[in-house]
C-alpha cells in the first residue's frame, strides 16, 4: 500500500516542487488549494491516477474555512507537509486588526488543527512524518513583516515542541526555513530589488522551488530517520 501525503498550499511554487519529488518517491499525494484551481488540474494530469488521492479547496485563512476543510478531510495519513502561506508587508502599526487574523489563523492554527486532526491515526499506527515550511524571517525577523516573521516564528516553535511529544510514537517533525526563493511570493520585487537582495546573499542568488522541496524530500526519507524537531535553513547561506 502506498504511503499517503497530504500538502498543503500545494499549488504554490514550493507545493508543487514538493508534490512532483514525492510522486516521483512512490507517494499517492493529496492537494490542498486556495483558488489556484487551474495548476491542481495541471498537476493531476502529472501524477499516475493510482498516485492521485485527490484536490482539496479551502481558505484557511478564517476559522470558518478552516473547520469546513477539516470536515472534509481525510483523517488518515502518512505525512502532512505545510507549504501555504501568503505575507504582508508594510508597518507594523498600519496593520489592521483583520490582516493579523488572518496571517496568524492561516500560518498558525490551521497548523495546529489539521496536524491535531491527523495524529491518532498517525500515533496508532506508530509512524509519520511532519514537515512544516516556515521562513528565513521567522528564525531572524524583519522589518516590514513583522506579524510574518512572528507567525513564521511560532510555527518553529510548533515543530520543537510536537517532535518531543511525538517521537516515542514513531513520529518526525521538522521544518525547513527557505530564504529568498523564486516564487510568486517574490514576485513583486522590482529589479533593483533584487540585485540588492542578491548582494546580501553569498551565493548570489534566488533560490528555487526545487531546493526547497529537496530538502523536503530528505526530511521524509530514511536517510532522515534519527531527525526530528530541527530546522533545515535554505537560504543560500543568507543568515
Amino acid at each position: 500500500m502506498r504511503k499517503r501525503c497530504l500538502i498543503i498550499g500545494a499549488s504554490g511554487a514550493i507545493g508543487l516542487a514538493t508534490t512532483v519529488k514525492l510522486v516521483e518517491d512512490g507517494w499517492a499525494v493529496a492537494c490542498h488549494y486556495r483558488s489556484n484551481e487551474q495548476v491542481i488540474y495541471r498537476l493531476r494530469d502529472q501524477v499516475p491516477s493510482e498516485q492521485w488521492l485527490g484536490a482539496y479547496q479551502g481558505d484557511l485563512s478564517h476559522p470558518e474555512g478552516i473547520q469546513a476543510f477539516l470536515d472534509g478531510m481525510d483523517e488518515e495519513w502518512d505525512a502532512l507537509v505545510f507549504c501555504g502561506g501568503q505575507a504582508w508587508t508594510g508597518l507594523f502599526q498600519d496593520m489592521s486588526v483583520a490582516d493579523m487574523d488572518q496571517l496568524y489563523y492561516l500560518h498558525v492554527q490551521s497548523t495546529w488543527r489539521i496536524t491535531q486532526q491527523a495524529l491518532p491515526a498517525m500515533i496508532s499506527n506508530k509512524k509519520g512524518h511532519i514537515v512544516v515550511v516556515s521562513s528565513v524571517f521567522g528564525e531572524e525577523g524583519a522589518s516590514t513583516e513583522v506579524v510574518y516573521s512572528s507567525v513564521k516564528g511560532a510555527q518553529l516553535s510548533f515543530v520543537k515542541g510536537l517532535a518531543k511529544e511525538v517521537a516515542p510514537s514513531g513520529i518526525r517533525v521538522n521544518a525547513v526555513t527557505p530564504g529568498w526563493i523564486q516564487s510568486e511570493m517574490n514576485a513583486h520585487l522590482s529589479d533593483e530589488e533584487a540585485q540588492m537582495l542578491a548582494e546580501e546573499i553569498p551565493v548570489g542568488r534566488a533560490g528555487q522551488p526545487a531546493e526547497v522541496s529537496g530538502a523536503i524530500r530528505f526530511l521524509m526519507s530514511e536517510e532522515a530517520s534519527y531527525i526530528t524537531g530541527q530546522t533545515i535553513k535554505v537560504n543560500g547561506g543568507w543568515t
